[in-house]
């Protein structure tokens, strides 16, 4: 089973979507529009090896995750201490996210205009991206509860054994996308609810354009949604969620409606092992058996 959507009670689970669509008049000072993201494809890579539009704004692209360097980094989470320190570098204000009831609210499908079915596509995205040590998910493969924790590595196992980029058509990351979107359930609720603020301080951070490059970052990505990231003298592959500009864009989301999910987020990258990168690649629908190849992440 891919990841089992979690209640959304207690230590919240956030929503999440791996490209986010943008409020109307939100842009930030610098802020590209769509245009400028689709010209900006052709550009190299960045110092981080991640080029246009994977690498997104340049100057958020330092506060996305850097690549794996010790095995105990792997799918460590951020911690809510350098979540805040981001979240700060990419204009959030903590004091302007959801208040704990409206979370609850928000997560569980109650308030003004409260939606049950977009509410359990926001838990299952955000237990999909915080999927670091500690908050495996579940699966059901020939009968049995398989657990998986691959957040690093910008990829995920769902409920019927199959690994996938999060931003596979099939996921709840992907489909997430409508409650996001102006005029969706976020928006909406937010409006009805007494959260106005927190979404014009979304709007106003890297949130924005973050989103434009996030967008054209999954265009271009075809069905398995893994992208290249070039570092000198290596070639490497990882999932999309990954990718600075769509890291930043769920961070920014996850932040706003509760800090303490964000910091459950990866702190850092991993590269996908190249045979598992292969097999998704070539499959038709990016998706592979997990049970096929899990010995690869081992």
């Amino acid at each position: 089973m891919t990841s089992t959507p979690s209640k959304l009670v207690g230590p919240f689970a956030v929503i999440t979507l791996v490209v986010a669509g943008l409020a109307p008049n939100a842009a930030a000072d610098d802020s590209p529009g769509p245009a400028q993201a689709i010209s900006a494809a052709a550009q190299p890579a960045t110092k981080t090896g991640f080029s246009s539009p994977f690498s997104g704004t340049p100057r958020y692209e330092r506060y996305a995750p850097k690549q794996v360097k010790k095995a105990k980094q792997l799918n460590r989470a951020l911690g809510l201490k350098k979540a805040d320190r981001i979240a700060k570098k990419i204009g959030l204000r903590k004091s302007h996210t959801f208040t704990n009831k409206q979370f609850r609210q928000f997560v569980s499908g109650k308030g003004v205009g409260g939606d049950k079915a977009d509410a359990k596509l926001v838990d299952a995205s955000v237990r999909i991206l915080t999927n670091t040590n500690g908050r495996p998910l579940r699966s059901k493969i020939d009968g049995h509860c398989v657990k998986s924790v691959l957040a690093s590595y910008g990829v995920m196992v769902n409920r019927d054994g199959l690994l996938q980029s999060p931003a596979n058509e099939a996921a709840p990351t992907r489909q997430v996308n409508s409650v996001l979107v102006p005029g969706g359930y976020l928006g909406t609720w937010s409006r009805a609810n007494g959260a106005e603020k927190s979404m014009r301080t979304l709007y106003k951070s890297a949130y924005t354009s973050e989103a434009v490059f996030g967008n054209q970052a999954q265009q271009e990505s075809g069905v398995a949604q893994l992208v290249k990231n070039k570092k000198p003298g290596a070639k490497v592959t990882v999932g999309m969620s990954m990718a600075p500009a769509l890291w930043i864009v769920n961070f920014a989301l996850i932040y706003t409606l509760k800090p303490k999910l964000a910091a459950k987020m990866p702190a850092r990258w991993a590269p996908i092992p190249p045979r598992v990168a292969r097999a998704i690649k070539n499959s038709a629908t990016g998706q592979v058996p997990y049970e096929r190849y899990a010995s690869a992440f081992r």
